[in-house]
């Protein structure tokens, strides 16, 4: 031990795990580090994980398939123990061939059809319900719903449950008051928002697939001279930090993001532990935060 700290020796952790086969890393692979979503999530999976002795290897796909491959190889080839992966869409070739290799992973915050790949989520149905049941409250009949892409589960599962919601309260179950969002950012909430203003459709509130989509109604409403709750109420989905700063503050669904990531280390801890266990997915409650974007409808 002097020798070794005269010479400043460190162990070298790739050729210990040559040796024990086991790397002590896991993969984190995220769809886009700007969005205020997942930094929560980041560290809910590093305050587990690290206390277990692991570290954390984290790359950025920038919702690119082809990127996510390549940085997935890349992880592989540093011989990660496992995947947390937040970048899944319900149509995902990549996960499905990962699968059949019999690589170690858990999804967090999306989940996909058709394969059994373990699963933590926040409960998106609940929250939907929760968003439409308080605009209901306040007296608003033609609620729009500005979706996240219905290519990932938590577009579709939002989407879907806006519609039940809609129905369950008697109000009027309209086409025209779904606009779809390629993408969960700020700059395609605001092109929603403009094509259903453009439609005309007569809503009077908004139930947004996600904060940064909300976002984008506030820059459409500062265009077009709107206010908001008096002209429009909307509702986020997420609760990002700093919500409250707005003008007015966001309602929004609140998702336990910390924990999303904890659980999902937990459950990665699990299925290295055991590789035959079952897959088995686990939702977290949510809670609606009533702030001033919400408010009964003029008139």
């Amino acid at each position: 031990m002097r020798a070794a700290e005269a010479l400043g020796y460190q162990p070298n952790p790739i050729a210990r795990s040559l040796k024990t086969s086991r790397s002590s890393t896991v993969g984190l692979v995220i769809p886009d580090l700007t969005n205020p979503l997942f930094p929560p999530i980041v560290r809910g999976v590093e305050s587990v994980l690290e206390s277990d002795g692991y570290n954390v290897w984290i790359v950025n796909t920038d919702n690119d398939p082809e990127r996510e491959r390549v940085k997935i190889e890349s992880l592989r080839s540093r011989q990660v123990e496992g995947l947390i992966i937040a970048t899944a869409r319900l149509d995902h070739p990549l996960l499905q061939h990962l699968q059949e290799q019999g690589v170690t992973m858990v999804l967090v915050n999306r989940q996909v059809a058709d394969l059994h790949i373990p699963a933590v989520t926040g409960d998106d149905v609940t929250g939907v319900t929760l968003a439409v049941r308080h605009l209901a409250e306040l007296g608003h009949t033609r609620i729009a719903h500005l979706a996240g892409p219905l290519n990932t589960s938590t577009g579709l599962a939002r989407a879907r449950a806006f519609r039940h919601a809609v129905r369950d309260h008697g109000l009027e179950d309209d086409p025209t008051l779904t606009v779809e969002c390629a993408h969960w950012n700020e700059d395609d909430g605001a092109a929603a928002m403009r094509r259903l203003l453009d439609r005309d459709p007569g809503c009077t509130a908004v139930v947004a697939g996600n904060d940064l989509i909300a976002l984008g109604c506030y820059d459409v409403f500062a265009e077009r001279g709107l206010s908001c709750p008096g002209d429009m109420s909307v509702i986020g989905f997420n609760d990002m930090p700093f919500l409250d700063k707005l003008r007015p503050p966001l309602t929004t669904v609140a998702v336990p993001h910390h924990e999303l990531g904890a659980e999902a280390a937990r459950m990665l801890l699990d299925c290295i532990g055991e590789p035959d266990r079952p897959a088995r997915s686990t939702l977290l409650p949510v809670t609606l935060v009533v702030r001033g974007s919400t408010a009964p409808p003029r008139g």
